[in-house]
Protein backbone atom coordinates (compact mmCIF):
# COMPACT_ATOMS: atom_id res chain seq x y z
CA UNK A 1 0.00 0.00 0.00
CA UNK A 2 1.11 3.40 -1.22
CA UNK A 3 2.34 6.21 0.85
CA UNK A 4 0.14 8.49 -1.32
CA UNK A 5 -3.14 5.90 -0.67
CA UNK A 6 -2.74 5.19 2.85
CA UNK A 7 -2.82 8.93 3.34
CA UNK A 8 -5.20 9.94 1.53
CA UNK A 9 -7.80 7.11 2.95
CA UNK A 10 -6.66 7.73 6.76
CA UNK A 11 -9.87 10.42 7.21
CA UNK A 12 -12.16 7.74 6.22
CA UNK A 13 -10.36 5.69 7.81
CA UNK A 14 -10.57 7.02 11.25
CA UNK A 15 -13.79 8.08 10.13
CA UNK A 16 -15.02 4.38 9.69
CA UNK A 17 -13.04 3.14 13.15
CA UNK A 18 -14.72 5.84 15.23
CA UNK A 19 -17.84 4.73 14.06
CA UNK A 20 -17.20 1.52 14.44
CA UNK A 21 -16.87 1.85 18.49
CA UNK A 22 -19.82 3.81 18.42
CA UNK A 23 -21.62 0.71 16.93
CA UNK A 24 -20.82 -1.64 20.05
CA UNK A 25 -23.81 -3.22 19.95
CA UNK A 26 -25.04 -5.58 16.95
CA UNK A 27 -27.96 -3.29 15.88
CA UNK A 28 -29.76 -2.13 12.92
CA UNK A 29 -27.67 1.46 12.12
CA UNK A 30 -28.08 4.37 9.08
CA UNK A 31 -24.73 4.72 7.12
CA UNK A 32 -24.68 8.22 5.40
CA UNK A 33 -22.10 8.96 2.26
CA UNK A 34 -20.43 11.70 2.39
CA UNK A 35 -20.81 14.48 0.61
CA UNK A 36 -24.35 13.90 -0.06
CA UNK A 37 -27.84 13.59 1.89
CA UNK A 38 -28.05 9.82 0.76
CA UNK A 39 -28.76 7.23 3.96
CA UNK A 40 -29.46 3.72 3.95
CA UNK A 41 -29.98 1.52 6.65
CA UNK A 42 -28.11 -1.82 7.85
CA UNK A 43 -30.33 -4.34 9.48
CA UNK A 44 -28.52 -6.93 11.81
CA UNK A 45 -28.32 -10.82 10.45
CA UNK A 46 -27.51 -13.20 13.38
CA UNK A 47 -25.20 -16.08 12.41
CA UNK A 48 -26.18 -19.47 12.18
CA UNK A 49 -27.06 -22.76 10.60
CA UNK A 50 -29.64 -23.31 7.92
CA UNK A 51 -30.79 -25.86 4.60
CA UNK A 52 -29.09 -24.26 1.76
CA UNK A 53 -31.22 -25.35 -1.55
CA UNK A 54 -34.80 -26.83 -2.10
CA UNK A 55 -35.44 -30.53 -1.23
CA UNK A 56 -36.73 -32.54 -4.43
CA UNK A 57 -40.61 -32.20 -3.71
CA UNK A 58 -40.64 -27.96 -3.88
CA UNK A 59 -42.54 -27.32 -6.57
CA UNK A 60 -40.61 -25.36 -9.25
CA UNK A 61 -37.65 -26.89 -8.14
CA UNK A 62 -34.02 -26.77 -10.94
CA UNK A 63 -31.79 -29.47 -10.61
CA UNK A 64 -29.26 -26.86 -9.96
CA UNK A 65 -31.35 -25.84 -6.19
CA UNK A 66 -29.67 -29.29 -5.01
CA UNK A 67 -28.85 -31.10 -2.85
CA UNK A 68 -29.44 -29.54 0.37
CA UNK A 69 -26.24 -29.28 2.68
CA UNK A 70 -26.58 -27.64 6.01
CA UNK A 71 -24.03 -24.47 6.37
CA UNK A 72 -22.91 -21.97 8.94
CA UNK A 73 -22.39 -18.63 8.61
CA UNK A 74 -21.24 -16.05 10.88
CA UNK A 75 -23.05 -12.69 11.55
CA UNK A 76 -23.23 -9.97 9.55
CA UNK A 77 -25.31 -6.48 8.63
CA UNK A 78 -27.29 -6.70 5.55
CA UNK A 79 -28.39 -3.34 3.62
CA UNK A 80 -32.51 -3.50 4.35
CA UNK A 81 -33.25 -2.70 0.59
CA UNK A 82 -31.52 -2.82 -2.85
CA UNK A 83 -29.01 -0.25 -3.41
CA UNK A 84 -31.00 2.75 -5.02
CA UNK A 85 -30.67 4.58 -8.02
CA UNK A 86 -29.98 7.77 -6.23
CA UNK A 87 -27.53 5.91 -4.46
CA UNK A 88 -25.61 4.13 -7.24
CA UNK A 89 -25.72 7.71 -9.57
CA UNK A 90 -24.09 9.85 -7.04
CA UNK A 91 -21.26 7.47 -7.53
CA UNK A 92 -21.65 7.20 -11.61
CA UNK A 93 -22.04 11.17 -12.08
CA UNK A 94 -19.20 13.34 -12.36
CA UNK A 95 -22.07 16.21 -11.75
CA UNK A 96 -22.68 14.46 -7.98
CA UNK A 97 -19.39 12.69 -6.98
CA UNK A 98 -16.84 16.06 -7.60
CA UNK A 99 -14.31 13.94 -4.95
CA UNK A 100 -13.58 10.50 -6.66
CA UNK A 101 -11.09 9.22 -4.77
CA UNK A 102 -7.70 8.39 -6.12
CA UNK A 103 -7.37 5.27 -8.25
CA UNK A 104 -10.92 5.14 -8.69
CA UNK A 105 -12.79 5.40 -12.13
CA UNK A 106 -16.39 5.74 -13.02
CA UNK A 107 -19.11 3.35 -15.27
CA UNK A 108 -19.15 4.19 -18.94
CA UNK A 109 -21.19 6.16 -19.83
CA UNK A 110 -24.60 4.57 -20.83
CA UNK A 111 -25.45 4.22 -24.47
CA UNK A 112 -29.04 3.87 -23.68
CA UNK A 113 -31.61 4.75 -21.09
CA UNK A 114 -30.71 1.64 -18.70
CA UNK A 115 -33.94 1.61 -17.48
CA UNK A 116 -35.68 1.38 -20.27
CA UNK A 117 -38.39 4.66 -18.92
CA UNK A 118 -39.15 2.51 -15.63
CA UNK A 119 -37.23 5.42 -13.46
CA UNK A 120 -34.23 6.23 -11.78
CA UNK A 121 -34.37 8.92 -8.97
CA UNK A 122 -36.86 9.20 -5.61
CA UNK A 123 -36.38 5.81 -4.75
CA UNK A 124 -36.18 3.29 -7.91
CA UNK A 125 -33.32 0.54 -7.82
CA UNK A 126 -29.94 1.02 -9.31
CA UNK A 127 -30.01 -1.71 -12.21
CA UNK A 128 -28.45 -2.65 -15.20
CA UNK A 129 -25.04 -2.82 -13.54
CA UNK A 130 -22.74 -5.85 -14.07
CA UNK A 131 -21.42 -7.62 -11.06
CA UNK A 132 -18.24 -5.67 -11.66
CA UNK A 133 -19.92 -2.73 -11.40
CA UNK A 134 -21.25 -3.30 -7.96
CA UNK A 135 -18.35 -4.25 -6.55
CA UNK A 136 -16.56 -0.95 -7.60
CA UNK A 137 -19.40 0.65 -6.12
CA UNK A 138 -18.51 -1.17 -2.74
CA UNK A 139 -14.83 -0.11 -3.26
CA UNK A 140 -16.01 3.81 -3.94
CA UNK A 141 -17.88 3.23 -0.73
CA UNK A 142 -14.89 1.54 1.40
CA UNK A 143 -12.57 4.82 0.48
CA UNK A 144 -15.79 7.04 1.19
CA UNK A 145 -16.63 6.03 4.45
CA UNK A 146 -13.81 3.76 5.51
CA UNK A 147 -16.14 0.83 5.95
CA UNK A 148 -15.56 -2.45 4.29
CA UNK A 149 -19.31 -3.29 2.57
CA UNK A 150 -19.49 -5.64 -0.15
CA UNK A 151 -21.95 -8.12 -2.20
CA UNK A 152 -23.09 -11.29 0.44
CA UNK A 153 -22.25 -14.73 -0.90
CA UNK A 154 -24.96 -16.88 -2.12
CA UNK A 155 -25.17 -18.92 1.55
CA UNK A 156 -25.32 -15.31 3.23
CA UNK A 157 -28.22 -13.77 1.07
CA UNK A 158 -30.56 -16.80 1.02
CA UNK A 159 -30.01 -17.22 4.79
CA UNK A 160 -30.95 -13.50 4.80
CA UNK A 161 -33.83 -14.26 2.65
CA UNK A 162 -35.50 -17.20 4.06
CA UNK A 163 -35.42 -15.52 7.56
CA UNK A 164 -35.69 -18.52 9.49
CA UNK A 165 -37.91 -20.48 7.03
CA UNK A 166 -37.58 -23.57 5.34
CA UNK A 167 -40.54 -23.49 3.27
CA UNK A 168 -40.13 -21.74 -0.43
CA UNK A 169 -40.71 -18.38 0.46
CA UNK A 170 -40.04 -17.00 3.84
CA UNK A 171 -44.36 -16.68 4.38
CA UNK A 172 -44.67 -20.05 3.49
CA UNK A 173 -44.93 -22.71 1.15
CA UNK A 174 -47.93 -21.19 -0.91
CA UNK A 175 -47.17 -18.39 -3.79
CA UNK A 176 -50.84 -16.90 -2.78
CA UNK A 177 -49.53 -14.24 -0.73
CA UNK A 178 -46.31 -13.31 -2.56
CA UNK A 179 -48.00 -9.94 -3.87
CA UNK A 180 -47.92 -8.62 -0.33
CA UNK A 181 -43.98 -9.36 -0.61
CA UNK A 182 -42.47 -9.07 -4.10
CA UNK A 183 -42.73 -7.51 -7.55
CA UNK A 184 -42.81 -10.36 -9.71
CA UNK A 185 -44.73 -11.37 -13.01
CA UNK A 186 -47.88 -11.75 -11.47
CA UNK A 187 -48.16 -7.90 -10.51
CA UNK A 188 -45.68 -5.99 -11.45
CA UNK A 189 -47.02 -4.87 -15.39
CA UNK A 190 -43.35 -6.09 -15.93
CA UNK A 191 -41.71 -3.29 -14.41
CA UNK A 192 -39.35 -2.67 -11.34
CA UNK A 193 -40.91 -0.51 -8.42
CA UNK A 194 -39.82 1.77 -5.39
CA UNK A 195 -37.56 -0.06 -2.73
CA UNK A 196 -39.74 -1.19 0.35
CA UNK A 197 -43.09 -1.14 -1.12
CA UNK A 198 -43.77 -3.96 -0.15
CA UNK A 199 -44.03 -6.32 3.22
CA UNK A 200 -40.44 -7.23 4.42
CA UNK A 201 -39.06 -11.02 5.55
CA UNK A 202 -39.21 -11.85 9.42
CA UNK A 203 -35.55 -9.99 9.44
CA UNK A 204 -36.81 -6.69 8.33
CA UNK A 205 -35.71 -6.76 4.57
CA UNK A 206 -37.39 -5.68 2.35
CA UNK A 207 -37.50 -6.84 -1.93
CA UNK A 208 -35.60 -9.82 -0.95
CA UNK A 209 -37.89 -11.87 -4.09
CA UNK A 210 -38.78 -10.15 -7.16
CA UNK A 211 -38.26 -5.79 -7.95
CA UNK A 212 -34.66 -6.86 -9.31
CA UNK A 213 -32.71 -9.78 -9.26
CA UNK A 214 -29.42 -9.39 -6.94
CA UNK A 215 -25.55 -9.77 -7.73
CA UNK A 216 -23.97 -12.29 -4.90
CA UNK A 217 -19.87 -12.60 -5.21
CA UNK A 218 -20.07 -16.49 -6.19
CA UNK A 219 -19.29 -17.77 -9.30
CA UNK A 220 -21.86 -20.07 -10.75
CA UNK A 221 -21.81 -23.25 -10.88
CA UNK A 222 -24.48 -25.56 -11.63
CA UNK A 223 -23.47 -28.64 -9.20
CA UNK A 224 -22.00 -25.93 -6.67
CA UNK A 225 -24.50 -27.35 -3.66
CA UNK A 226 -23.36 -30.36 -4.29
CA UNK A 227 -19.91 -29.25 -2.97
CA UNK A 228 -20.13 -26.65 -0.16
CA UNK A 229 -20.26 -28.25 3.52
CA UNK A 230 -19.16 -26.60 6.41
CA UNK A 231 -18.98 -22.68 7.58
CA UNK A 232 -18.72 -19.68 5.48
CA UNK A 233 -19.28 -21.31 1.91
CA UNK A 234 -18.58 -19.55 -1.27
CA UNK A 235 -17.68 -20.00 -4.81
CA UNK A 236 -14.25 -17.51 -5.54
CA UNK A 237 -14.69 -16.49 -9.02
CA UNK A 238 -12.05 -18.03 -11.73
CA UNK A 239 -13.63 -16.07 -14.57
CA UNK A 240 -16.02 -13.17 -15.16
CA UNK A 241 -18.45 -15.30 -16.47
CA UNK A 242 -20.82 -16.49 -14.90
CA UNK A 243 -21.38 -15.29 -11.80
CA UNK A 244 -25.06 -15.79 -9.33
CA UNK A 245 -27.59 -13.90 -8.58
CA UNK A 246 -30.73 -14.18 -6.57
CA UNK A 247 -33.88 -13.74 -5.75
CA UNK A 248 -35.52 -13.23 -9.02
CA UNK A 249 -37.12 -10.03 -10.56
CA UNK A 250 -40.41 -8.22 -11.68
CA UNK A 251 -40.26 -10.42 -14.96
CA UNK A 252 -39.96 -13.77 -13.30
CA UNK A 253 -43.37 -15.69 -12.47
CA UNK A 254 -43.94 -16.84 -9.09
CA UNK A 255 -41.86 -20.15 -9.35
CA UNK A 256 -39.13 -18.39 -9.90
CA UNK A 257 -39.01 -15.72 -6.90
CA UNK A 258 -37.80 -18.76 -4.25
CA UNK A 259 -35.70 -18.22 -2.22
CA UNK A 260 -33.89 -21.00 -3.42
CA UNK A 261 -33.26 -20.18 -6.97
CA UNK A 262 -30.28 -19.65 -8.52
CA UNK A 263 -30.11 -17.42 -11.27
CA UNK A 264 -26.50 -17.87 -14.20
CA UNK A 265 -25.86 -14.45 -15.62
CA UNK A 266 -25.52 -14.24 -19.17
CA UNK A 267 -23.11 -12.61 -21.53
CA UNK A 268 -26.13 -11.54 -23.60
CA UNK A 269 -27.46 -8.95 -21.51
CA UNK A 270 -24.34 -6.63 -23.11
CA UNK A 271 -24.69 -7.90 -26.47
CA UNK A 272 -26.05 -4.32 -27.71
CA UNK A 273 -22.75 -2.74 -26.32
CA UNK A 274 -21.73 -0.83 -29.17
CA UNK A 275 -18.64 1.01 -27.36
CA UNK A 276 -15.15 -0.24 -28.94
CA UNK A 277 -13.61 -1.94 -26.28
CA UNK A 278 -16.91 -3.07 -25.22
CA UNK A 279 -17.84 -1.95 -21.80
CA UNK A 280 -17.54 -4.16 -19.06
CA UNK A 281 -19.31 -1.78 -16.58
CA UNK A 282 -22.88 -2.38 -18.13
CA UNK A 283 -25.66 -4.70 -18.76
CA UNK A 284 -27.57 -2.82 -21.58
CA UNK A 285 -30.33 -5.18 -21.36
CA UNK A 286 -30.48 -6.02 -17.92
CA UNK A 287 -32.76 -3.66 -16.01
CA UNK A 288 -33.93 -6.83 -14.22
CA UNK A 289 -30.63 -6.92 -12.53
CA UNK A 290 -29.54 -5.12 -9.47
CA UNK A 291 -27.61 -5.58 -5.94
CA UNK A 292 -27.66 -5.24 -2.02
CA UNK A 293 -25.22 -4.17 0.11
CA UNK A 294 -23.44 -6.49 3.28
CA UNK A 295 -20.76 -5.66 5.90
CA UNK A 296 -19.13 -8.39 7.46
CA UNK A 297 -18.85 -7.82 11.96
CA UNK A 298 -15.58 -8.43 11.51
CA UNK A 299 -14.03 -5.70 9.41
CA UNK A 300 -10.83 -6.80 7.39
CA UNK A 301 -7.72 -4.92 7.61
CA UNK A 302 -6.68 -2.33 4.81
CA UNK A 303 -4.05 -4.58 3.53
CA UNK A 304 -7.11 -7.60 3.11
CA UNK A 305 -9.34 -5.26 1.73
CA UNK A 306 -7.05 -4.16 -0.90
CA UNK A 307 -6.26 -8.09 -1.41
CA UNK A 308 -10.05 -8.62 -1.59
CA UNK A 309 -10.60 -6.01 -4.35
CA UNK A 310 -7.94 -7.47 -6.16
CA UNK A 311 -9.27 -11.05 -6.27
CA UNK A 312 -12.90 -9.83 -7.23
CA UNK A 313 -12.49 -6.65 -8.79
CA UNK A 314 -8.78 -5.76 -10.61
CA UNK A 315 -8.17 -9.55 -11.57
CA UNK A 316 -11.64 -9.32 -13.86
CA UNK A 317 -10.70 -5.69 -15.45
CA UNK A 318 -11.66 -5.84 -18.56
CA UNK A 319 -12.51 -9.50 -19.18
CA UNK A 320 -14.93 -10.97 -21.19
Amino acid sequence: MTKKYVAFLLPALLAGSAYAQKQTEFTAYEQKIPGSDIIFKMVPIKGGEFMIGSPASEKGRATDEGPQKKVKLEPFWMGATEVSFDAYDFYADPDKEKDLPDGMTRPSPPYIDLTLGMGKSGGFPANSMSQYGALMYCKWLYKKTGVFYRLPTEAEWEYACRAGSTTAYPFGADSTKLSDYAWFGGNSDFKYHKIGEKKPNAWGLYDMLGNVAEWTLDQYDETYLSKISGSEPSNKPTAKNPRTLKGGSYADPAGRVRSAVRIKSNMDWNRRDPQIPRSYWWNADSPFVGFRLVRPVKQPSPEEVEQFFADYVDKFKGAR
